[in-house]
């Protein structure tokens, strides 16, 4: 009786190396053997002594209701799902055992093993050996490896796409949008048909630090001048340094010029204010041309430029330190005076 009941465990555990998906199941309905990995995924609590169809429901066929029903359904394909979990989807198949209605019931996970090996953590010791399963795991972990290391890749080089248009549109000494960013930013305003103000902005002056206190002191200069714009603008307006001592500024969904001026006014008082470098004094001020969208029926980017500019060469003319907003009137004064103006040096900073 001895040798016969450690034949039995012997044949117990080869089974569960071949299968260790397996189930015994008494006449009566109850589990009398699990293999480990059913036990592993089913929980710390003993299926053994449990009745099978307390732990599993039969989804299909939906016939197999009851104990008697099971034990007709051998040699048939069972779907299941674990009561306790319906997550937990298995395929099956039972076969007679022994005498009596005893059965052995191999399960597997069909097409939701990978969703299984995740959810149950299990491992390649958890499969029988020859499963196809277990060289599928092995190909989709390396397929997961693969992805992830490319998804890794591209976000890199997605990182250094934009680092390289960040620094293709930006001023590298003000840190403010250079000409090509403002470029860029007037094409997007023009697509959308948005109504916006343009300012442009010359510094006065600025060639007198450049040449008094050397062109450290002008960069220093600059970058007081970038943070002054930064503080009066608003955080979705544009200000980009479109040349040595030359600002451009946007003002998406703003064409009152009176506030315009406002703005304008307000930069000129801040650029007057001395700016200190090195035990030195630096003195610049601001000259102002706006114009708006709204005076024209089809803006385009070079026509408003250029009207900004010719606003922006009146204020000079004006004595510097000053704001002009273009209009029809000022550039036909202004082409009249410049037709009739003998040549003379160029009149900025």
């Amino acid at each position: 009786m001895a040798e016969e009941n450690e034949m039995q465990l012997q044949d117990m555990d080869a089974l569960d190396q071949l299968m260790p998906m397996n189930l015994h199941v008494s006449e009566t309905g109850h589990i009398t053997h699990a293999g480990p990995t059913v036990q592993k995924i089913f929980g710390d609590t003993s299926l053994e002594g449990m009745r099978f169809l307390e732990v599993f429901e039969v989804r299909r066929p939906g016939s197999v209701n009851s104990v008697t029903a099971l034990q007709k359904a051998t040699g048939r394909v069972l779907h299941l799902t674990f009561r306790h979990d319906p997550a937990g989807r298995f395929k099956a198949l039972a076969v007679g055992a022994g005498d009596g209605n005893n059965l052995i019931i191999n399960m597997s996970f069909g097409i939701s093993v990978i969703e299984a090996v995740q959810n149950y953590n299990l491992t390649s010791a958890d499969f029988e050996p020859t499963n196809l399963a277990v060289e599928m795991l092995f190909l989709v972990e390396a397929k997961t490896a693969v992805l992830d290391e490319l998804r890794q890749l591209n976000g890199r080089l997605e990182g250094a796409r934009v680092v390289a248009e960040a620094q293709a549109t930006t001023d590298m000494l003000t840190g403010l949008g250079n000409r090509r960013g403002m470029d860029l930013k007037l094409a997007e305003l023009m697509e959308r048909n948005e109504r916006f103000g343009l300012m442009h902005i010359d510094l006065d002056y600025f060639k007198d630090v450049n040449d008094t206190l050397g062109h450290a002191a002008g960069d220093h200069v600059l970058k007081i001048v970038a943070k002054i714009l930064r503080d009066e603008t608003r955080e979705g307006d544009m200000v980009a340094r479109a040349g040595g001592d030359e600002f451009v500024l946007l003002f998406p969904r703003l064409t009152n010029t009176e506030r315009l001026n406002d703005i304008a006014h307000r930069i000129i008082a801040k650029l007057e204010q001395p700016i200190e470098f090195e035990g030195e004094t630096c003195r610049i001020s601001g000259s102002v041309g706006t114009t708006v969208s709204d005076f024209y029926k089809a803006p385009t980017a070079e026509r408003m430029l250029a009207d900004a500019d010719v606003a922006l060469y009146a204020s000079k003319h004006k004595g510097r330190a000053q704001a002009t907003v273009w209009s029809e009137h000022l550039a036909a004064a202004t082409q009249a005076e410049m037709a009739n103006a003998p040549p003379s040096r160029e009149t900025r900073h």
